[in-house]
């Protein structure tokens, strides 16, 4: 049955609005709005294009180009987009839904307040009666040759039911180019399957259908097709053998989270491999919105395609020192700039990407934003106590862990890699009066453990222009609640080879003399590890990649019209498509993560490596936090977790961003299963699992934590754990690149030579001047100017931006129990941005600003465009 609210009011005697047609008569018309948005024109190959007069620019920009004034526009449309309804409520003698007579769109709409930029309504009367029933869906064609984005139907008093909404969201193209079904959108309302009205039931399967593919074929830029693929596009080989990396998914060796398939041609040598180049994703997970978050994805090919050229040039050619002579040079990147020549300035300066990012000026300087973490105190980077703090307050804060066991043990196989246990001793360590014993009894040791993650590819990377260490550091918590390092272990493959095991150094504290700056440098070395797990682990890894798998399920086997649909894609947004700009530009083969980042060619290879240990139920905050050892349960506690590091920022912040969404969930969920048989009966939701699981994440699929899907319970933790992983986790690991590493001495992601040894002109220079030997150690000038231009798009809002507790349409669904649920979600989401502001400015908790006084602001829930430090999308948009 065909249940959504009735409206009071629907039929208006006065004839001012509604179903009265210009004649007069009743009931035989229905008015509707139609929005549509013109293509964004920010695409700068199709302005380039259209500006030369290529036809190709027309398409490419749309309802842009075509739109210059009202009229132009309405005559321009005509009769060239009609709409059909379909009935909900009446079917035809196929079963399937009446289909109402073909209408065009009409007039423009001059004024109406609820539009946004770019978008445009119009007009539109469609011949329905009430032998017709209510209307659930309709078809749309388009005659023209150029696309246009379709935001949202409306129709206004509907006869025995007032208005209904159509959320549309989706790029329309020439109707020939859809052979197999019309494009078909659903009202607002929300089914599970077995309550889906039945005139609807065939179109809800066809869509799902039409949206799976077949597997075949080589993708099409206007498909919306969603499938499976391997990492098979990251290399080149049919350049030379240097461009030649490893397919990652569909092997024990390499496991991977899978992509979207996009059927392109193989290489030529390798027919395993497909040619990189521009890659599809379904259409409509290109950006639909006008400006920002397209121009800042776009500003990652600009980069990798204009800006990076120019830097090389100017490095190529000596232009400018390769090297920093001194701490003020580093920060003169952005309190003076650099000075280019004008050739350089003027190659990038005209792209809207370095007009908003940099700053230029009539001088050729080149210059950056200052990054947070030396606004306040310019030296307070290099304490003991802040490189201690951003373990647990940084931008990667979920790898520190306790330690159960004195000196601590490797995991990799002895046979193949020997003795990697460490080599700290007991005595060495400076516990403040404490033994390691009582320390570990109380709690109070805990380790940042890089070494078997980096050993097994130490002796590779080392071989390029890097060279590195695989680190251990051990951590002391003090009665103040702070974190003080007490030992750096610094460990390289054995000389006789690996079954040597490895060959370990232990640097301890020191504040004087060149035994501070060894100190010092092996801090770098921990932190270069900590970098380039933090870029290719915790936030490619844990947050783009192993996100992928549920989007593509999610759009194969769950209807727009399903409430499990309604309450995820919203965390989807644009995930696909910054993820194929990323195999294109930042972690493919030569690509701006290799160039400056320590594993270069290994740096996805490593990714894989660690998926192999991924566990999508330890994903879920609490049961994360217990598995690193930083938490035990305690149901007096808050959230029933005790901290062991009470004042640990990321923890505190994190588990009431996650309990909040958890219980959105359990409130909205609950709307529509009301016991365990409800979810086991729900074939999409079946199906959807399955899928997503043993295709999305093949290469684990036979591993026994996954959830089985066959309670209520099962089912808000798993939709919990999406939204965490796509909103706050993500915010967590990805905001706060440019405010602590925009300053590239406090966060390096490469060392370019090991610990210099004594006799040597290295050590003289140690000696002579720590910023010298620091700066020669780590990230070069050139690298420097990759990260930072990486990292500040990385770390900026789009003005279009939606964050959690926030919906892009506020008429998502007709459902008024669960629109009143939502609601309650963004109350408390609200109450809990005030109650982190207010501990923020608690002193005692040191730990949430540290030595440098950066609050920690990241995961409250808002923010404002631009480089703020703070605030959780709905998703990974960036």
């Amino acid at each position: 049955m065909f249940q959504v609210p009735k409206v009071s009011g629907i039929l208006n005697p006065g004839g001012v609005s509604g179903i009265l047609n210009p004649g007069g008569h009743s009931q035989n018309r229905i008015k509707g709005t139609v929005v549509l948005m013109r293509k964004n024109v920010l695409d700068f190959n199709s302005v380039a294009d259209f500006t030369k007069g290529n036809v190709g620019g027309v398409i490419g920009t749309g309802l842009n180009v075509i739109g210059s004034t009202v009229d132009g526009l309405t005559a321009f449309l005509g009769r060239s987009v009609s709409l059909q309804l379909i009935s909900a409520t009446k079917s035809d003698e196929s079963g399937k839904g009446k289909v109402g007579k073909d209408t065009f769109i009409e007039g423009i709409i001059t004024l109406l307040p609820t539009l946004g930029a770019g978008e445009s309504a119009f007009y539109v009367h469609f011949e329905w009666d009430e032998s017709m029933g209510i209307p659930g869906a309709f078809y749309v064609k388009n005659f023209m040759q150029v696309e246009f984005f379709l935001k949202s139907l409306t129709l206004e008093d509907v006869p025995n039911h007032g208005t209904i909404r159509f959320v549309c969201n989706s790029w329309i193209y020439n109707t020939n180019l859809y052979k197999k079904s019309l494009r078909i959108f659903f009202a607002n309302h929300t089914y599970v399957p077995s309550e889906t009205p039945k005139p609807l039931v065939h179109n809800r399967e066809e869509e799902l259908k039409n949206l799976r593919g077949d597997g075949t074929g080589e993708r099409k830029e206007h498909e919306r097709i969603y499938d499976y693929d391997v990492y098979n596009d990251l290399g080149n080989p049919d350049l030379n053998e240097n461009f030649a990396r490893p397919i990652l998914g569909g092997s024990s060796t390499h496991p991977y989270p899978r992509r979207g398939r996009t059927g392109r041609y193989p290489t030529r040598k390798d027919s395993n491999c497909e040619k990189p180049g521009e890659v599809y994703v379904p259409r409509d997970e290109n950006f639909g919105h006008l400006k920002s978050s397209d121009f800042l994805a776009y500003g990652i090919k600009s980069l990798s395609q204009y800006v990076l050229p120019a830097f090389e040039s100017v490095f190529s050619l000596n232009l400018t020192p390769n090297e920093f002579d001194s701490f003020q040079d580093v920060r003169d990147l952005c309190e003076g700039g650099i000075k280019l020549p004008t050739e350089i300035i003027s190659s990038i300066a005209p792209l809207p990407v370095i007009k908003e990012l940099f700053r230029t000026d009539g001088e050729q300087v080149l210059k950056f934003p200052t990054p947070h973490i030396i606004k306040v105190n310019k030296s307070a980077w290099m304490t003991d106590e802040e490189f201690a703090r951003e373990m647990i307050a940084g931008v990667n804060p979920n790898v520190i862990r306790g330690l159960k066991e004195f000196p601590p043990k490797s995991n990799l196989d002895p046979a193949t890699y020997g003795d990697q246990n460490s080599k700290i001793t007991a005595e060495a360590l400076d516990l403040e009066g404490s033994t390691v014993d009582e320390a570990l009894a109380n709690n109070r040791l805990f380790v940042l453990d890089y070494h078997d993650i980096f050993m097994p590819f130490i002796r590779g990377i080392n071989q390029t222009y890097a060279k590195a260490y695989a680190t251990r550091t051990i951590l002391f918590l003090k009665e103040n609640g702070t974190l003080k390092p007490v030992a750096i272990e610094l460990s390289l493959p054995h000389p006789a080879g690996d079954q040597s095991g490895a060959v370990s150094q232990v640097i301890l504290p020191a504040k004087e003399g060149v035994e501070s700056t060894i100190w010092l440098l092996a801090k770098a070395y921990v932190v270069v590890n900590d970098s380039c797990y933090h870029q290719l682990m915790s936030h490619w890894l844990n947050t783009h990649a192993v996100m992928e798998p549920f989007i593509i399920a999610t759009h194969r086997h769950l209807s727009a019209l399903h409430p499990i649909y309604k309450l995820l894609t919203p965390h989807y947004r644009d995930t696909m498509n910054i993820n194929a700009l990323a195999r294109q530009s930042l972690i493919n083969a030569d690509g701006i993560i290799e160039k400056s980042f320590l594993p270069s060619k290994y740096s996805v290879e490593m990714s894989s490596a660690v998926y192999k240990n991924w566990v999508f139920t330890d994903q879920a905050l609490p049961a994360e936090l217990i598995k690193r050892g930083v938490a035990v349960k305690d149901s007096s506690a808050p959230h029933g977790l005790r901290l062991l590091i009470e004042d640990y920022p990321y923890a505190v912040d994190g588990l009431e961003i996650w309990a909040v969404i958890k219980s959105w969930v359990q409130d909205y969920v609950s709307l529509y299963y009301a016991k365990d048989d409800d979810v086991k009966s729900d074939p999409e939701l079946q199906h959807w699992w399955k899928e997503a699981v043993e295709k999305g994440h093949a290469d684990l699929k036979d591993k026994p934590w996954w959830p089985k899907l066959q309670t209520l319970e099962e089912l808000v933790e798993i939709c919990t754990i999406i939204i965490w992983t796509g909103s706050a986790l993500h915010a967590a690991v990805n905001f706060g690149q440019y405010p602590y590493g925009g300053f590239i001495l406090n966060r390096p992601t490469s060392s370019r030579r090991l610990l210099p040894e004594k006799g040597t002109p290295e050590y003289e220079e140690m000696v002579n001047s720590h910023q010298k030997a620091y700066l020669r150690t780590i990230t070069s000038k050139f690298q420097t100017m990759i990260d930072l231009s990486v990292i500040e798009i990385l770390s900026r809002h789009a003005s279009d931006e939606v964050y959690l507790g926030q919906r892009e349409n506020p008429h998502w669904t007709s459902d008024s129990k669960a629109l009143q649920a939502f609601q309650k979600f963004g109350k408390k989401l609200k109450d809990i941005e005030e109650k982190l502001a207010r501990k923020n400015k608690d002193e005692k908790l040191r730990n949430r600003f540290g030595p440098v006084e950066l609050p920690y602001t990241l995961l409250h829930p808002t923010s404002e465009e631009g480089l703020t430090f703070r605030g959780i999308p709905n998703s990974i948009s960036i």
